[in-house]
């Protein structure tokens, strides 16, 4: 009973097209910053915590990611450094989060398919890593999250190390996101808008679980509906699609991001 979202529409028709890969960078350097904008206006931004990334579409082994230090309500296509997975900044001229680099670095070397990846401390989030659970299937959302969600059950203090960003890699495995205990959220996607997306929806889970736990007993959905439902709402059409509307609005409150 019902169709999956990309039985109805197909990604590959609904993504841009581009005539070269210079297009195509300005693409995801725009996405990017819209991200951040958007992150910003949904409180995600805590000091200079909290990073997005997204795979360089001619050298795969490079990131695009925010200056260390800059707010992201402040961020434009424009501001974005290019780092390489040694760390270093080979576009730009400020410096990446050295938390940054050994998350994300790993993360992309890890899975090819992942093309995007964000992290945050948002307030939601991160207080539903201090229980060290996962999900449960509450609500249609969360539903998006059923089996395709991981504990990374450690904390040892601020991410710096590479071999920390690989175990975390490790973990995550070929799941869409990952709660990291006693730190935040970490979700990828095959486009910024996916990635970007699951985040959002992932602190609404997580505020939804808590309020709902803080309230009462809350009744689970089963899990042959759960898994029925995550194909509807957890697929990556489904993620990048949810993005789009989200798009426009910040597009049209802050033009100047695309700059």
């Amino acid at each position: 009973m019902g169709k999956s979202f990309e039985k109805v529409m197909s990604l590959d028709n609904l993504m841009p097209k581009f005539d070269s890969v210079e297009e195509e960078r300005v693409y995801l350097k725009q996405r990017l910053a819209a991200a951040f904008r958007l992150f910003s206006k949904f409180g995600f931004d805590e000091g200079v915590a909290g990073h997005i990334t997204v795979r360089d579409p001619e050298q795969k082994d490079h990131f695009w990611v925010n200056p260390f230090g800059m707010h992201f309500s402040q961020i434009k296509a424009s501001d974005l450094i290019l780092c390489n997975h040694d760390g270093d900044v080979v576009e730009g001229n400020r410096p990446v989060n050295r938390a940054a680099f050994a998350i994300h670095s790993q993360i992309h070397a890890a899975r090819p398919d992942v093309i995007a990846a964000a992290h945050a401390h948002s307030i939601y989030g991160k207080t539903w890593s201090a229980l060290g659970r996962l999900l449960d299937p509450l609500t249609q959302d969360s539903c998006a999250f059923y089996d395709d969600h991981v504990l990374f059950d450690d904390y040892t203090g601020v991410v710096l190390d590479t071999e920390e960003g690989k175990r975390i890699a490790e973990v995550l495995k070929n799941h869409k996101a990952a709660i990291l205990r006693n730190h935040g959220m970490l979700t990828v996607g095959r486009s910024v808008d996916e990635a970007a997306w699951w985040f959002i929806t992932m602190e609404r889970s997580c505020q939804a679980q808590l309020m709902a736990e803080a309230a009462g007993a809350p009744v689970l959905i089963n899990s042959e509906y759960a898994k029925l439902t995550s194909t509807q709402v957890g697929s990556e059409i489904a993620g990048w699609f949810s993005f789009q509307p989200l798009w426009d609005r910040i597009v049209k409150e802050q033009p100047d991001l695309v700059d």
